[in-house]
C-alpha cells in the first residue's frame, strides 16, 4: 500500500499534466475521446488474457514488467512536452502502449489484494486500496497543479516516472503466492470461459457489472475525459484552478471509499439507491455550474456516490469470486470500465460536442438514473421468482 501511494500520487499528476496539454492543442472534446479509444481499444482486446496470466503466473512479475513499461512512456512524454515537441499523435502511441501495459496490470493487481489478507478481512482491505486510490487522486491533481506552474508541464510527467520505483521496491517485499489445492490449481490453468460462465451463473455479480458499465457509460466520460475542457471552456479558469477541481473530485470519491468500511451488508441497497439519485442530481448541477465552487460542490457529492457504487461493486464481486478464478473475474468487472469506456468517450465526446458540454451532461444524467433503476427494478423482480437465492441477494446487493 506504501508502494502503490506513491505509485498512483505520480499517476495522478500526469493525467492532470496530460489533459492539459491536450486541451491545450485542441478545443474538440472528440479528440479528448479519440485518444482514451487509443488507450481503451487495447485494454479491451487484451484484458481477459491478463485476466488468465493474472490466474496463472506469479502476479509480481506481471505488475514488475508493467512499471517498467510505465516508466518508459512517462520519460518519454515528458521529454517531448519539455522540447515543445509534443503532439496529439504522440499521445495516440503513447495511450496505446499504455493500454497494453495496463491491460496486463489491472487484474493482476485487482486480484493481488485480496491474497495478502484473510477472507474476512476482504471488504476491509479492498476499502483501505480504494481510500488510497482516491486520496492520491485528490492530492495528485492539486500537486501536478502547484508543480506544473513552478517547473512546467514536463515535471509532472518526470515525477510520475520516478514514483513507479516505489511500487517495484515495495514489489520485491512480497512472497509468492501459496500453492493451493490439486483441484484449484488446475482450475487455474482453465481458460477465459470459465471467469464467463461464473459470472453468467451469479445474478449479484452480474447485476453489479451491469451496473458498473452503466455508471461508465453515462458519467464516467465527463469528469475522466472532459473536465480539462470544462474547466478550459467552460468556466475559462487557468491551470492551477483547474487542479483544485480535480482535486475536488478525489476529495469526494476518497471519502466515499472510507464509507465502505461502516457500510453493512444488510445497508448496502439502501446506499446504492441514494447514490444513483445522487448522482442524478449533481451531474445535473455540474452542468448548471457557473464558477469554480459550484463546480466543486457537485463534483465532491458526484465522486462520493460513483465512489460508492463502485466500492461497493468491487467488493461484492471479490468477496463472491473463488479463488481460483478470481483473476479472470477481476479482468471481467475491470472490463465493465475500462472496456466500456473507450466507446463511451467517443459516443459522449461527440454529443457534447454537437449539443454542447452543459446539455450533454443534462441527458447523460437522467439516462443514467433511468437505466440504473430499471436494472435494480429487474434484479429485484428476479428474486421474487427465485425464493432460493434470496440469502444471497438480500446480504449481497440491491
Amino acid at each position: 500500500m506504501a508502494g502503490e501511494t506513491i505509485s498512483m500520487l505520480g499517476t495522478w499528476m500526469q493525467m492532470m499534466a496530460q489533459g492539459w496539454v491536450v486541451a491545450g492543442l485542441t478545443a474538440s472534446a472528440f479528440t479528448l475521446g479519440l485518444m482514451n479509444l487509443a488507450s481503451g481499444l487495447p485494454m479491451l482486446l487484451l484484458t481477459t488474457w491478463g485476466g488468465v496470466l493474472a490466474d496463472r503466473h506469479d502476479k509480481r512479475r506481471i505488475l514488475l514488467a508493467t512499471q517498467v513499461v510505465q516508466i518508459a512512456v512517462a520519460s518519454w512524454i515528458g521529454w517531448m512536452v519539455a522540447r515543445g515537441a509534443v503532439s496529439v499523435w504522440h499521445l495516440l502511441v503513447a495511450g496505446c502502449i499504455l493500454g497494453v501495459s495496463a491491460a496486463f496490470e489491472m487484474p493482476a493487481a485487482s486480484a493481488l489484494v485480496p491474497e495478502l489478507v484473510a477472507r474476512e478481512q476482504l471488504r476491509s482491505a479492498i476499502a483501505v486500496d480504494r481510500s488510497i486510490f482516491h486520496a492520491t487522486r485528490l492530492a495528485g491533481p492539486a500537486i501536478a497543479g502547484v508543480l506544473v506552474s513552478w517547473l512546467g508541464t514536463a515535471s509532472a510527467f518526470f515525477a510520475n516516472a520516478g514514483s513507479f520505483v516505489a511500487m517495484i521496491v515495495a514489489l520485491f517485499t512480497l512472497p509468492p503466492r501459496p500453492t493451493g489445492s490439486a483441484e484449484e490449481e488446475a482450475q487455474r490453468q482453465t481458460g477465459m470461459w470459465e471467469g464467463w460462465n461464473y459470472v453468467r451463473q451469479d445474478a449479484p455479480t452480474r447485476t453489479m457489472l451491469m451496473l458498473l458499465s452503466s455508471a461508465t457509460f453515462c458519467i464516467s466520460p465527463f469528469f475522466m475525459i472532459m473536465m480539462p475542457l470544462y474547466s478550459r471552456h467552460i468556466l475559462h479558469i487557468p491551470a492551477s484552478q483547474h487542479g483544485i477541481l480535480m482535486g475536488s473530485s478525489g476529495l469526494g470519491a476518497f471519502t466515499g471509499s472510507l464509507w465502505l468500511l461502516r457500510i453493512a451488508a444488510q445497508h448496502r441497497t439502501a446506499y446504492l439507491r441514494g447514490s444513483i439519485v445522487g448522482i442524478v442530481v449533481c451531474m445535473s448541477a455540474l452542468a448548471l455550474a457557473r464558477n469554480l465552487p459550484e463546480a466543486v460542490t457537485a463534483m465532491v457529492i458526484l465522486t462520493i456516490c460513483t465512489s460508492t457504487i463502485f466500492g461497493l461493486a468491487n467488493t461484492i464481486v471479490q468477496e463472491r469470486a473463488p479463488n481460483a478464478i478470481r483473476g479472470r473475474v477481476s479482468a471481467l468487472a475491470g472490463m465493465s470500465f475500462i472496456g466500456v469506456l473507450p466507446f463511451s468517450g467517443l459516443v459522449m465526446t461527440k454529443i457534447a460536442d454537437l449539443i454542447g458540454m452543459r446539455l450533454a451532461m443534462g441527458w447523460s444524467a437522467l439516462g443514467f438514473g433511468a437505466l440504473a433503476a430499471l436494472l435494480l427494478y429487474r434484479h429485484h423482480c428476479a428474486c421474487a421468482r427465485e425464493p432460493r437465492a434470496e440469502e444471497a441477494v438480500v446480504s449481497t446487493v440491491a
